[in-house]
């Protein structure tokens, strides 16, 4: 017998360990490929998807119904995962310096594949973060670029800014 979504959610809700576990069980497969493809890291989405559930018990409470389960799940998956990419960024700006900026701005060179030929998802990994995270949120996940901005604390511009690099990085990828 399938339990009632509503019903998983308000017996998590009132500390009901096993209902949360299904709740898991159902989400943890959309979950962690959402976090697989903001991160491009196997290791840090298995954490980040942890994370993502562990934040969902604490948080619980806050759900009131007003959308769909998943997606106050999946808004705050991608809150945990650009709050992990902020410190991961911070700590990595006090390690890495370089002469060379423009190096930044090229991704994944010299790593494509026999024949020049570029897996997709290879491409996307290799994205600079920022432009990662807006094409998986827009073009993958379907957020429009509001609501990007106000996930992310970019402007809107800035949103579109990136989406189009994205597109012109990926193009060029893909077409060597």
């Amino acid at each position: 017998m399938q339990a009632d979504p509503s019903d998983l959610i308000q017996r998590a809700q009132q500390g009901d360990q096993a209902a949360f576990e299904a709740l898991y069980r159902a989400h943890v497969g959309r979950v962690y490929a959402l976090c697989l493809r903001l991160t491009a890291d196997v290791v840090r989405a298995e954490d980040l998807t942890q994370d993502a559930f562990v934040r969902a018990w604490e948080r619980l409470a806050s759900f009131r119904g007003e959308s769909a389960f998943s997606s106050w799940l999946y808004r705050l998956t991608v809150n945990v995962v650009f709050l992990g990419e902020r410190a991961s960024r911070r700590r990595a700006r006090r390690v890495f310096t370089t002469d060379d900026p423009a190096a930044l701005e090229r991704p994944g060179e010299g790593s494509g594949t026999a024949g020049g030929r570029v897996d997709l998802e290879r491409a996307v990994a290799a994205l600079p973060p920022g432009a990662r995270e807006v094409f998986v949120l827009h073009d993958v996940e379907g957020y429009r670029h509001h609501e990007i901005a106000e996930l992310t604390g970019i402007a809107v511009g800035t949103s579109k800014a990136q989406l189009f690099r994205a597109r012109r990085l990926l193009r060029e990828a893909l077409s060597k």
